[in-house]
């Protein structure tokens, strides 16, 4: 196995396209031992049973995951229609089954389209909200059913892309927090038949999408790919503000000081909202102004350095 070069920092995101069967925390885990990288976290959990894309953030792009983490997903789902389990998902233990006939595709279609009309969403049993200080899948674990507040959510596309009885395909995109599982749990409950996901597949995670993916057997095999496919920072959130600072506005940023207009060499608007990006004379990201447009003086919230 190639050795990467641990003397090179791993600064930016490492989109990887995560197989069936591994935790995000799994996959996390392999890509620390491969690079060498210590500070690795990811930007959206992604179930076991769940494939595609999962973005990664290496070394000083750890302190941007939460920007990152709080944008929009996209998800291709197969839904089975008939069946519902204790986890909405393929993975868990059967609860009901419907032994009448299955909807039409005509009723599927009516049924996904009344979701795009929700506010809130009341996340599976078995997840990783907190109930009372309690994991809920914990509880569950424990046949103690967690009573789980619906929470307010997005969901701003879905289309039924197939249907072939009792699976029906299902494209959507939707908030971070959203949960896929749940959509296949309301949908089988409108239609009054029951429903579970028995695959999904997240295929775009902000402004990162599969085409960005790096397979994680081949990072794994390679670990020498890496600097080819990490992000920089320099590139990530792309669209919001960006001001470019003098040497000494650059430097009272990486110190965590107030920037004053005079400290600025260029101020660019962005095409939508988030974080201000403080550049360096060269370029570089020197860390992020929080709370609103650009206004005078910016207070340099995130650093990087």
């Amino acid at each position: 196995m190639a050795t990467p070069d641990v003397r090179a920092p791993l600064d930016g995101v490492l989109v990887i396209d995560k197989p069936e069967g591994l935790t995000s925390h799994d996959v996390v885990a392999r890509v620390r031992r491969a690079t060498g990288c210590r500070r690795v976290g990811h930007t959206g959990t992604l179930d076991p049973l769940a494939t595609g894309v999962l973005a990664l953030v290496l070394g000083r792009a750890t302190r941007l995951a939460r920007f990152l983490a709080g944008q929009d997903k996209q998800y291709e789902t197969d839904i089975t229609l008939g069946r519902e389990t204790d986890s909405y998902d393929a993975d868990g233990t059967e609860v009901a089954r419907h032994d009448g006939p299955l909807p039409s595709a005509a009723e599927v279609e009516a049924a996904v389209e009344r979701l795009r009309d929700q506010e809130f969403q009341v996340p599976p049993p078995f997840s990783a909200k907190k109930v009372a200080g309690t994991r809920a899948y914990r509880l569950a674990r424990r046949n103690e059913p967690p009573a789980l507040a619906p929470v307010r959510v997005v969901l701003r596309e879905v289309e039924l892309v197939r249907y072939d009885p009792p699976v029906a395909r299902v494209q959507l995109t939707a908030s971070a927090g959203f949960y896929v599982r749940s959509l296949a749990h309301d949908l089988g409950a409108a239609l009054g038949c029951g429903a579970h996901v028995a695959a999904l597949r997240r295929t775009r995670t902000g402004d990162f999408d599969l085409e960005h993916a790096l397979p994680l057997a081949a990072l794994v095999d390679t670990p020498a790919l890496v600097p080819r496919h990490l992000v920089p920072l320099s590139e990530l959130l792309p669209g919001t503000d960006v001001v470019r600072l003098t040497p000494l506005g650059a430097s009272r940023a990486r110190h965590g000081n107030l920037v004053t207009e005079a400290e600025c060499v260029e101020a660019m608007p962005g095409a939508r909202g988030g974080p201000v990006r403080l550049l360096d004379p060269e370029g570089r990201l020197v860390g992020l102004a929080t709370g609103g447009r650009i206004a005078w003086p910016l207070h340099p919230d995130v650093v990087l350095d």
